[in-house]
């Protein structure tokens, strides 16, 4: 039996476990990154650990989310971890150097490496035939200390593309389609590969696009094939000698196929305020838009800013709307400068942001009350605009220009012919912004600055056999790491301080929830189905943690943030029979009892002391868990470990 492309990557890569799905496997990892909303927690754990220098082949921090300065904290953070990556081993992408994702494309990635990165949309790098994970931080540092990165063997999907895209149809279009026919859950427990002879038609930054969006569908990973595709793409950034082809074997068997004319689609667009709330862009004519977003990791690659200049060139943004447009990188903003391209965008209104998240994560350009805000970014999850009553449309850009020159929802087939955009043979090459460690004999006495917001993070506490607590707060299904640890300009400079981000935990669902976690001292909280999903920010799980958190149980939850739990010393657990929900209610007081043997054997008891009832849990844990949970979370395990 042939393998698939991520069979290949895993095979090369695996240190311990059996290549079945189900399985926990390790991986050796060639490559990390970091963005710093994540990245000053990643690397005080990766000081704990008392490493000198990373093991990887390549380690990069990037500054692209907290870019917004209106006081000392970000940029101290940022400071922090300049200091560190010089110190380290590791390389730094200044703060306008552009969007993790976009450069880490553009200048690091490599067909048929292993990459974990502390945000979740690190899968970019599928794009170029990568096996790109996205991880907590904790994951991260012990990466970059040189152990493995522990998964659950994933299942493979395959998506067979056939035929073209049309005009104005685009890779946006092709994810927004799979997230119609999957949901946001249904790529959980997979890897999605993307094949037939349609890819042949979508270069690397189209496929990145899709690879992106794949962490919508709670997949583990997506992956396109490595072929001449890439090659032309890497030829172009000077980086021709780190091609390697990749395809799947011919025989290759995978769990779910999936077929997609490329031929028969059209712009899509997904409704507040879910990525797989998908409807046709003409079902929706002719409804107001007051902001246009383009930009995120998702859709600012050169080509995208191309046709966005192209579709702006000698018109003008509807005055009744505020357009934004954030290239992904440097290389991006000055080759659309040399080609003039630059100018067509600023004269049609349009403002120009900086290299950097900004808007995709709360960071500036919210839109106003209630306002429509149509996005080319791939969350709209309530409230992560900044704005809480904000409607967020996700769109491509040609629908998101389209509609800004209008002022409502517009099919951007009614623009008439759209614009011939072509890449160039040659990308322009300039990494003076990105900071090379010290020499190692340089680098052991250097200092690591840091500043007053920079707080130690919580230490975990081991799980003993019994926990008796409050339930504290129950929530439905689909709850995002935004509900639980929003983003936002006013939050995101205090992802170094846990103690003064608490105050905001569960903020979107309950305001009263902080204050009645410290209250209660320990506190357990259920959930529905799909909980964690989206960011893979740790801070979902060490502020939890922090307010006294002992166990998370739910009906089923995302894959990064069940790791985080764990790594953070917090229980995680499903019901058994998930009507079962429906019994708890908030305020009730639990008991969890035999959680030794119950971790073991799969099943814990769930005792509801105000209600009289009991009820079966699962604990889904491997053995390595179980240690983990038991020493109170991922560092003490690990120096437990390093001890022994």
């Amino acid at each position: 039996m042939g393998l698939t492309i991520a069979q290949k990557i895993i095979a090369q890569h695996l240190i311990s476990g059996e290549m079945k799905p189900g399985n926990e496997i390790a991986l050796r990892i060639d490559q990390t990154l970091t963005q710093d909303a994540t990245g000053t927690m990643a690397y005080l754990e990766f000081e704990t650990m008392g490493i000198d220098r990373v093991k990887t082949e390549r380690s990069v921090a990037y500054i692209d989310h907290n870019t917004l300065q209106c006081g000392f904290e970000n940029p101290d953070d940022h400071r922090y971890i300049q200091s560190v990556a010089a110190k380290h081993g590791i390389w730094f992408s200044r703060p306008g150097n552009g969007i993790c994702h976009q450069v880490h494309l553009e200048r690091f990635g490599i067909p048929g490496k292993t990459l974990i990165g502390s945000d979740s949309h690190t899968p970019t790098g599928g794009g170029l035939g990568m096996l790109a994970f996205g991880a907590g931080g904790m994951d991260v540092a012990v990466a970059m200390g040189g152990g493995a990165y522990y998964i659950t063997m994933p299942k493979m999907y395959k998506v067979n593309l056939t035929g073209h895209l049309r005009p104005y149809v685009t890779a946006k279009d092709v994810s927004l389609e799979i997230l119609r026919i999957l949901s946001v859950k249904g790529g959980v427990g997979a890897i999605i590969e993307w094949g037939g002879p349609g890819i042949e038609t979508l270069n690397v930054p189209q496929r990145a696009t899709i690879t992106n969006m794949g962490t919508e569908l709670g997949a583990t990973t997506s992956i396109f094939p490595s072929d001449e595709m890439t090659r032309a793409f890497l030829k172009a950034q000077g980086r021709e000698q780190d091609y390697v082809p990749l395809s799947s074997d011919s025989d290759a068997v995978y769990d779910r196929v999936i077929d997609i004319d490329l031929s028969a689609l059209e712009p899509l667009i997904a409704c507040p305020h879910s990525p797989d709330n998908v409807v046709k862009v003409s079902e929706l004519a002719n409804v107001k838009v007051d902001q246009v977003c383009v930009g995120s990791c998702t859709n600012s690659s050169l080509q995208d800013m191309l046709t966005v200049a192209g579709m702006l060139k000698g018109r003008t943004v509807c005055p009744g709307v505020s357009m934004s447009v954030s290239p992904g990188s440097r290389q991006v903003l000055t080759m659309l400068s040399d080609m003039g391209a630059l100018n067509d965008i600023l004269l049609s209104g349009a403002r120009l942001l900086e290299c950097a998240c900004g808007p995709c994560i709360g960071m500036g350009f919210s839109p106003n009350s209630a306002g429509v805000s149509l996005r080319t970014f791939n969350r709209n999850f309530l409230g992560r605009s900044g704005t809480k009553d904000g409607q967020v449309y996700l769109c491509s850009p040609e629908t998101a220009v389209a509609s800004a020159l209008t002022g409502h929802i517009t099919d951007p087939r009614t623009l008439g012919e759209a614009p011939a955009v072509s890449l160039p043979d040659t990308f322009k090459v300039d990494d003076s912004a990105v900071l090379a460690p010290l020499p190692e004999d340089q680098a052991k006495d250097a200092p690591i600055l840091r500043g007053p917001n920079i707080k130690e993070f919580p230490a975990g506490n081991p799980v003993t056999d019994e926990i008796k607590a409050s339930l504290t707060l129950k929530v439905g299904d689909n709850i995002t790491t935004d509900h639980i640890m929003p983003a936002g300009a006013k939050i995101l400079p205090y992802r170094s301080n846990i103690p003064y981000l608490s105050q905001f935990c569960f903020g979107v669902v309950d305001e009263t929830f902080a204050e009645r976690a410290k209250a209660a001292g320990q506190s357990i909280i259920v959930g529905g189905s799909n909980y964690g999903q989206g960011s893979s920010r740790e801070h979902a799980a060490l502020v939890p943690l922090y307010l006294g958190v002992r166990a998370v149980i739910v009906k089923s939850f995302a894959r990064i943030h069940v790791a985080n739990l764990i790594n953070a010393g917090i229980l995680p657990l499903t019901f058994e029979n998930p009507e079962d929900y429906e019994k708890l209610n908030q305020g009730d007081e639990l008991l969890l009892t035999g959680l030794e043997e119950g971790m073991k054997t799969g099943t814990v008891l769930l005792k509801d002391v105000t209600a009289g009832t009991e009820i079966r849990l699962n604990a889904q844990l491997t053995e390595r868990q179980r240690g983990m949970l038991k020493a109170g979370g991922l560092l003490a395990y690990t120096k437990e470990e390093a001890q022994a």
